[in-house]
């Protein structure tokens, strides 16, 4: 253990440099010998003795644990180490990259938003979050009466970290990168016609139709704005897109000052913020993919924030005082892709077979120990637009035997593609597999890394394949046009690649319509029309837990945001 630890240590020695890492240093080297313990040969033992070293159970491997750990002597094995002006999340996946105008991933968004800002942002009303938006950069905007033409008046003194303003044209600059990447955040901007800039403070959108949501896509991560400096950074004709997956440029709260692929990476208050100085000065992402070590280390007060404990270790913190557990409602939803492109999943009766041979309220129980409610349709409970008479698929093995004679396929085995991403993936898979084997399908779990699935999920290289889904903005556009429109096909929402042709048209003329009532009506046309398609197996949406140290306060979940934290609004007792 000391040889491991060692060797840790003096590899990363340079990443923190100032004093008042020290406690963290101790931690990054805790987490990084528990997930290799894990791995190891008689791991299991190992962990348990590791468990006992670091809380100080074995006086004396405590000494020399904390010895190779770096540990100073003014640091505590007792908890709460982590300095009041500083935040330390257990980072369970690493992200992909951090360039808004590239990443779809709500894990990199946790890292990029609060070093961003946008036109709008949501609202806090009383301490709690809201699906509204309000000024941001932007302090005023007007839209015309044909829905084409937005006009918005900046705000003056906001500064990117370089101290550069941010004007009209780092605005301009940064939506048409966006379009310009062909990445999935370039989906917001497809109505986008063209951007003008009469003037540093005034910036003119045209759109070629009108779009409902619009006003909310410029809350979402990729309409973050971007110092038009990152073009001095560009290779190949990427725009500083290599730059940006492990730097930020922007002009929110925080910037990013040290990335360690997966290991950590540190953000420290922006200088040139124009808001209200943060309380939190410095925020350490810490890469634990342990959810055991992760708990081990908010228990000790090593981190701060933990987010990749599953539900049953959640429940059994419940009663140490030293942490809350946040649980809120949320539209996040669980769902499993059935590749409509390949058989035997491109055979909608077949698709029927497997909708009616899933017990969703064992996987409710089971994956997310009851906190959830089944998802019967395309559009989650919470969400105006949803279609209440559908009452969704239920548990049953005979109707499901019936319809998989009735496919004609004679489909003995299928694969099931997860990576751990969500911290019920692995109680959600065996529950699956459990269940198709009783309709005499066996499921092979096929687990790999995030990026690997994300880059599989969008080639449509799986059977079938576990996914969540959360909104970037409240509107229910943002489940059905990404979940079923056909030109969403892949990594941007459609990860089944279904295909109906008046599914399209619907939702098309749906999202250029601005009265409420009528978008309604076509939405509930579309959730029975994609009821009976199956284009996924509609799962279950559940409710957020967020573990937190006690003396964190000013937290505020927003089911837009999920695995976002608002750190320039947090503050430590």
């Amino acid at each position: 253990i000391f040889m491991q630890c060692k060797e840790w240590d003096d590899a990363n020695s340079e990443l923190f440099k100032e004093s008042h890492d020290a406690a963290v240093h101790k931690n990054f080297c805790e987490s990084r010998l528990y997930e290799r313990i894990s791995a190891s040969e008689g791991g299991e033992t190992m962990k348990k003795l590791l468990k006992a070293v670091l809380t100080g159970s074995l006086l004396g491997l405590t000494v020399l644990g904390l010895a190779g750990c770096g540990g100073q002597s003014g640091s505590s094995s007792s908890g709460g180490s982590v300095p009041k002006d500083t935040i330390v999340v257990g980072m369970a996946v690493d992200p992909e990259t951090l360039d808004p105008a590239v990443t779809m991933d709500n894990k990199g968004w946790q890292i990029t938003y609060p070093a961003y800002e946008r036109l709008v942002k949501y609202k806090v009303a009383d301490g709690k979050a809201t699906t509204e938006v309000e000024p941001s950069l932007a302090k005023s905007w007007t839209v015309s009466d044909d829905g084409l033409t937005w006009t918005f008046t900046l705000n003056e003194g906001h500064k990117f970290a370089d101290g550069s303003p941010v004007d009209a044209k780092a605005v301009k600059f940064s939506i048409e990168r966006v379009q310009k990447m062909k990445k999935g955040p370039s989906d917001y901007f497809k109505v986008v016609k063209s951007i003008e800039t009469p003037d540093d403070k005034t910036v003119i959108f045209q759109l070629d139709k009108p779009f409902a949501p619009f006003l909310y896509t410029l809350a979402v991560n990729g309409s973050s704005i971007v110092n038009p400096k990152v073009m001095d950074q560009a290779k190949d004709n990427d725009m500083g897109s290599s730059y940006l997956a492990t730097h930020t440029m922007g002009s929110g709260a925080y910037e990013i000052t040290s990335y360690t692929p997966s290991q950590s990476i540190k953000l420290d208050v922006q200088k040139n913020y124009a808001g209200k100085a943060p309380s939190i000065k410095h925020i350490l992402f810490n890469s634990i993919k342990d959810p055991s070590a992760q708990r081990l280390q908010l228990e000790k007060g090593d981190i701060d924030i933990a987010e990749g404990i599953p539900m049953d270790q959640i429940d059994q913190l419940k009663d140490n005082k030293a942490i809350h557990i946040y649980e809120d409602p949320s539209l996040l939803c669980s769902i499993v892709y059935l590749n409509n492109q390949k058989l035997p999943t491109s055979n909608k009766v077949f698709r029927q077979a497997l909708s009616y041979a899933i017990d969703y309220h064992a996987i409710i129980d089971g994956a997310v120990k009851g906190r959830g409610q089944q998802l019967t349709s395309a559009v989650p409970e919470g969400m105006w637009g949803k279609d209440e008479s559908i009452k969704g698929y239920s548990y049953n093995l005979d109707k499901a035997k019936e319809l998989l004679a009735k496919s004609g396929e004679n489909v003995t085995e299928i694969n099931l593609l997860y990576s751990g991403h969500a911290a019920f993936d692995e109680a959600e898979a065996l529950i699956i597999q459990n269940n198709l084997q009783q309709l005499g399908i066996k499921v092979n779990l096929e687990k790999v890394a995030w990026a690997t699935f994300r880059q599989r999920a969008d080639k449509g290289d799986f059977q079938m394949a576990l996914g969540t889904w959360s909104p970037d903005y409240s509107d229910p556009q943002f489940f059905l046009s990404y979940w079923l429109d056909s030109s969403y096909w892949g990594l941007p929402g459609n990860r089944s690649f279904y295909k109906n042709d008046e599914v399209d048209k619907l939702l098309r003329e749906a999202e250029v319509m601005t009265d409420k009532d009528g978008r309604t009506d076509i939405y509930k046309k579309v959730q029975h029309i994609a009821f009976d398609d199956a284009p996924y197996l509609f799962l279950f949406q559940t409710k957020v837990l967020t573990p937190m140290r006690a003396n964190i306060k000013g937290f505020a979940y927003n089911p837009m945001l999920d695995s976002m934290f608002d750190f320039e609004h947090l503050s430590k007792e």
